[in-house]
């Protein structure tokens, strides 16, 4: 057979698995476009998510910069410097400016805090899930005291005796978010630790951890990936929470916690420094929540064929 009778064949079969991938990559756009409040969510988020990326070119205004001379202008103020969208706060910012980059802090919180629990809580539930015996006990009652106390609280005790900090906030809440993850992989391992591939590559005398990584992992992902979507959200509500309690991000940081807290004092003559920080926020949050469920539904074998 000569080489030009092989050559067509052999480029026919290289784009195979691309057009698997994009096979699924449609399917998924297309289950998207289908759910209305998914997709306005998934807008939502980018217009978050680009917002926090393009912070320095989008912002009109220093959000750092003191001007008392506006001080609590209204919105829609303007002077030589320029158009105030939103008004200036006590200080005399750009509320604009500062809600632009208070979207930076709400997203590096939510995503660094979920990437550190996820990876504690998704190991130790391996580890308790496929050994079980002692390890399963030590695991499950560290979990139990983690849980006697609220989260909230115990974040907001820590964060009282540490100062506050952003790195030290993202540290708090990786470190006080494990307990979902652990308690969900534990069970999801426990549930498929006995079926036939696994025991097929014990048989075969894989290693212990070639087992868990290469052949229980990646079979739980899916819970996975939804509580690490509900956790963003529920760090983002946290780290606003804790700012606006005085022991989140430093006051001098933008972020929509410290903007809800500087506005409190001045809600009854000037709403506008709260309402732009508390739609953010509640935006954020809801868009987020309802990814979360739509990707719930997608992950869920039982509903594909109905989304």
């Amino acid at each position: 057979m000569s080489l030009l009778d092989t050559e067509p064949k052999d480029v026919a079969a290289l784009p195979a698995v691309p057009a698997t991938l994009r096979t699924k990559r449609r399917q998924l756009l297309s289950r998207l476009l289908k759910s209305k409040a998914a997709t306005i969510s998934v807008i939502i988020l980018l217009i978050v998510v680009v917002a926090a990326i393009a912070a320095p070119w989008l912002s009109p205004h220093d959000p750092f910069a003191n001007k008392l001379i506006q001080r609590l202008k209204p919105p829609m103020f303007s002077n030589s410097s320029g158009i105030y969208l939103l008004g200036t706060d006590s200080l005399g910012r750009d509320i604009f400016s500062r809600i632009i980059y208070g979207a930076r802090v709400s997203l590096t919180v939510g995503v660094s805090a979920v990437a550190i629990s996820g990876v504690i809580g998704v190991l130790i539930g391996l580890l308790s899930g496929y050994f079980g015996g002692k390890v399963d006990d030590v695991f499950m009652r560290i979990c139990d005291v983690q849980l006697s106390f609220p989260t909230i609280l115990l974040a907001l005790t820590i964060m009282a005796v540490l100062g506050s900090g952003l790195d030290k906030l993202i540290l708090v809440l990786g470190l006080t978010g494990w307990v979902p993850y652990g308690r969900i992989v534990r069970s999801q391992v426990m549930s498929i630790k006995n079926d036939e591939f696994v025991l097929a590559a014990r048989a075969a005398g894989e290693r212990q951890w070639r087992i868990l990584f290469q052949q229980i992992l990646p079979n739980i992902w899916s819970p996975v990936i939804v509580i690490g979507s509900f956790t963003i959200a529920s760090n983002i509500v946290s780290e606003a929470s804790l700012s606006f309690l005085g022991v989140g991000v430093p006051p001098s940081v933008p972020s929509w916690g410290t903007m809800l807290a500087d506005g409190r004092e001045y809600i009854g003559v000037a709403d506008w420094l709260t309402i732009p920080a508390g739609v953010a926020i509640s935006l954020t949050v809801l868009a987020i929540n309802i990814l979360g469920d739509w990707l719930r539904d997608y992950l869920d074998p039982r509903l594909k064929n109905i989304l």
